[in-house]
């Protein structure tokens, strides 16, 4: 009874929340990339020329670069309606299911495209929320009128403000503040409970609950600044690199999987490791973010060191990609968007990408700029193309123990490889060849004497032929299964000295030959019949099968003949190979076994038995560790524009370089041999870039108060909102520049200030004024993510596991789909597979593992409860717990 009350009150919430909410959901990160990357680009090319402010004659009184001009629609009515493609006129047009109105009239466009667009408007067709109209493309800022917005004038050096209520502030944090607050006659809230403040820098700093003893501890302590002292110990936890590294990954877009087909990238979990390693060694942001755009390229005092740059650079080369795009031009200029697009939100706040069709509608960033980028990462490899193109797994160094063994191994490794290929190239070239004997094993390859085929001296009709591949010279002799009629062939050798001679019978086998072929010697040592199976494979190389060790003299009589008598099959004769003992002995080659050592004709071809040799030789020693990442092109160059983002229209060359709205007095200079991408590193983290030291510190900003000083923290430009203390986020940006670009250092400013310990009730004055907490009256009130959800059920049921690191899922996986989670460790190491996420992080909106994301929804929605309420890792956890309640064991069975 109590559960189905429980699930009517959860759909008695659910439906008063849908009920009240606003028509359109709020737009995500991920529904504005869809439209930029898939939409706006299809509209640029095949609708703008006529439907667009800059069109010479615009068609039928129809905007289609706007939300405004769609939903007002042209001569005929709204273009669309929003959620329902079937209802939309748009769609109808591209269809071409109204002859009438065919859309666009040149040609139909793909099926790929129309879905597309039908997917977006089922979506409610997302748009960036400012739309474009006459005005706002008469007010379309150039680069040099762009400098003047807030966020690309430099960092100032900003004066602490005075105060009236001295007291308050604990830092300087605080004054600025407290002088907002002031200014609008407001006042702080009081302090929060010191256990409510406890459990809230526990989570904040390294994601999970404080423990009961914990909580006591800290309780029992009088000191004056325990707080502080248990600050500083949770910095310097190895929990928080976890906490901090799993915000920095939403940002970085991270996953271990492709959306397309679920290839999982075996070695992606480096990457996360070496993100949580960065923030635990509060390695210097600056140089962190140098390492994930041109870490390879960086230069490195240790094998350590260089390993950890190999490593970041994974960066660029971790999104989720369309490797089976046919068209590898669009494919490689796709890549190359998707990085810009991230780059530019991680460490910029900008979303440049929107400028790959066209100058940005909002920003100062012309397309020119754009290209410019372009140009630097085009010059870098980040696939190995096929017809399913493959991302590059990057050899990454060795300790100098490691690496002798391993490059012999990779050296053994390279000589059977390029066996392999020659094996594989002269197969297809026997093939190719019709069976003209192209291809086949020269006479002139093989050691010692060789008497072909055409040399035997034949009696009876002999068949020659070429159909059976590999053979020696120019193809063999069959008898042609005639077994009437008594036929031989004798191979009758020149010996240029005498001595004891390795013998050798070679054939081509087959299911229909004899098993029972007499071939017999007759040398100076008598003469020797061996029966020859040829049904099976000949054992040396393939071709070769041994007739024993003989004497023969020079001008001597000795020979070898081939009978068909008494056989039960084809007779095959290719040749006779008559090797010096002495040659086989200098060549390191034993004896080789006589007669019936050869193989089953059911056994692999050469190329087959060369690769099952090559596969137990690889899987026999030492691997070399790899890392998903990029590397330097073989093709360097300045990239041109491409008119309205295709491929096939090209115009104008963009030299390569950087956004020209960040004005610098002296931006790095790209060598033309170079892809420049280690000059982008060093333009991000020049002390003249105003972006990226701003966009840090209102991250860390975010991740601690639950909303930033900007609150789009990926969104800088106009589109994106004003900063609320735009003189804090100055100051926060030079203490980061100043104390090395230590993110610690930030985050201990900010927990130690009494803005981040205030309570979270503000009073009705505040609440009046300032309904958004804006100018931070109180500590906002935050639902637990996803990863703390899960982390502290596990915390309190006595199941988390300790182990950090490494991967966590198994080698041999090779595609994400229906992969189970139910590892026990915490929530960062958990495989973040773009098919495969965990329910309860799709249930708690954990961050599209495909789009730079910088800041979470948050929902509240029934399913959530309903999870809670239901799920079986739940349900699971809370036994676990009880258990731990009662009889105070550690939750085991």
């Amino acid at each position: 009874m109590r559960f189905i009350l429980s699930v009517i009150s959860c759909m008695a919430f659910a439906a008063n929340l849908f009920a009240t909410a606003p028509p359109v959901k709020p737009l995500t990160a991920a529904d504005l990339d869809f439209f930029e990357k898939k939409v706006r680009p299809i509209l640029a090319e095949r609708c703008y020329s006529c439907h667009s402010q800059q069109s010479k004659k615009l068609k039928g009184h129809l905007l289609l670069d706007s939300a405004e001009g769609w939903l007002k629609g042209g001569d005929t009515g709204p273009a669309m309606v929003a959620g329902d493609p079937d209802k939309s006129l748009l769609i109808e047009a591209v269809r071409y299911e109204n002859p009438d109105t065919e859309m666009p009239p040149k040609g139909k466009l793909a099926e790929n495209e129309i879905e597309l667009l039908v997917r977006w408007v089922r979506m409610g067709a997302p748009a960036p929320h400012l739309e474009v109209s006459p005005a706002t493309v008469a007010k379309k800022m150039d680069v040099e009128a762009g400098r003047r917005h807030w966020a690309y004038q430099p960092i100032r050096q900003q004066i602490v403000p005075e105060v009236k209520d001295a007291a308050w502030p604990r830092n300087e944090i605080d004054r600025f503040i407290l002088s907002s607050l002031e200014s609008k006659g407001l006042h702080p809230a009081v302090d929060a409970e010191p256990v409510a403040l406890f459990r809230r820098v526990y989570f904040d700093l390294i994601g999970m609950p404080p423990t009961p003893e914990q909580i006591e501890a800290y309780a029992n302590d009088s000191a004056p600044n325990r707080y502080e002292r248990w600050v500083d110990r949770l910095l310097a936890s190895p929990q928080f690199g976890e906490r901090f590294g799993r915000h920095w990954l939403d940002v970085a877009r991270f996953g271990e999987s492709l959306t397309l087909r679920g290839f999982v990238l075996q070695d992606a979990w480096r990457y996360r490791d070496y993100v949580i390693e960065s923030f635990n060694r509060d390695r210097p942001f600056d140089h962190f973010m140098q390492e994930q755009i041109a870490g390879d390229l960086m230069p490195a005092e240790s094998i350590v060191e260089k390993r950890r740059q190999l490593i970041g650079t994974a960066f660029l080369a971790i999104g989720n990609t369309n490797l089976e795009e046919q068209n590898k031009k669009q494919l490689e200029m796709d890549v190359v968007d998707e990085q810009i697009d991230t780059m530019g939100r991680a460490f910029l706040g900008q979303t440049i990408g929107c400028a790959r069709c066209h100058d940005h509608k909002f920003d100062p960033i012309p397309t020119a700029d754009y290209y410019a980028l372009a140009g630097i990462l085009h010059s870098t490899q980040t696939l190995e193309h096929s017809n399913v193109s493959k991302w590059l797994d990057m050899p990454l160094p060795m300790e100098a123990t490691l690496e002798a063994p391993l490059k012999k191994h990779e050296t053994a490794i390279a000589v059977l490889e390029e066996k392999v290929k020659q094996a594989k190239a002269a197969q297809a070239k026997a093939g190719k060849s019709g069976g003209n004997g192209e291809g086949d094993v020269p006479v002139a390859r093989l050691p010692g004497i060789v008497i072909d085929d055409p040399q035997a001296k034949r009696v009876g009709v002999w068949k020659e032929s070429r159909t059976v591949h590999p053979f020696i010279g120019t193809g063999y002799l069959t008898d042609d299964g005639n077994r009437v009629e008594n036929k031989t062939l004798t191979f009758m050798p020149d010996i240029p000295e005498s001595g004891k001679y390795e013998v050798r019978f070679a054939y081509t086998a087959g299911s229909n030959r004899a098993s029972n072929v007499p071939v017999t010697v007759f040398s100076a040592d008598g003469d020797e019949t061996i029966a020859i199976d040829e049904r099976k494979i000949p054992p040396l190389d393939g071709h070769f099968i041994s007739l024993g060790q003989h004497t023969f003299e020079k001008n001597g009589q000795g020979f070898v003949i081939v009978s068909n008598q008494g056989v039960d099959g084809h007779v095959i004769a290719d040749a006779v190979q008559f090797i010096p003992v002495e040659t086989l002995t200098s060549l390191g080659i034993a004896a080789a076994p006589v007669g019936d050592a050869a193989r089953p004709i059911t056994a692999p071809n050469p190329v087959k038995q060369l690769e099952a040799e090559l596969k137990k030789l690889v899987d026999s020693g030492p691997t070399r560790e790899t890392i998903i990442s990029v590397r330097e092109s073989r093709k360097i160059g300045d990239e041109p524009i491409h008119i309205r983002g295709s491929v096939h229209t090209l115009g104008e060359s963009t030299a390569r370089g950087f956004l020209r709205v960040i004005a610098m007095k002296s931006a790095p200079a790209i060598s033309p041999t170079e892809s420049g991408r280690l000059e982008l590193a060093k333009w991000l983290a020049s002390p003249e870039n105003p972006l990226p030291a701003r966009v840090a510190a209102n991250r860390v900003w975010h991740w601690l108060t639950g909303s930033g000083i900007v609150r789009t923290t990926d969104n800088f430009g106009t589109t994106g909102e004003s900063p609320s203390h735009p003189e804090l986020l100055d100051h926060l940006a030079r203490q980061l520049i100043e104390h090395h670009w230590s993110i610690k250092t930030l985050a201990r400013q900010i927990v130690l200030s009494r803005t981040y310990q205030l309570s979270t009730t503000a009073d009705a004055k505040a609440i009046s004024v300032d309904p958004e907490n804006r100018l931070m009256t109180h500590m906002n009130r935050r639902r637990l993510d996803a990863e703390c959800i899960r982390d502290a059920m596990l915390s309190v049921s006595g199941q988390l596991t300790a182990a950090a690191g490494g991967k966590t899922f198994n080698k041999d996986l090779k595609s994400d789909f229906g992969f189970a989670q139910n590892d026990r460790r915490r929530s960062v190491y958990l495989p973040i597979f773009r098919n495969a996420l965990p329910e309860l992080f799709e249930a708690f909106d954990f961050a599209d593992p495909s789009v730079s994301n910088g800041r979470r929804n948050v929902s509240t929605v029934a399913p959530q409860a309903l999870f809670m309420l239901n799920h079986p890792f739940v349900i699971e956890q809370s036994k676990y717990a009880a258990r731990r309640l009662l009889d105070g064991t550690d939750g085991g069975e």
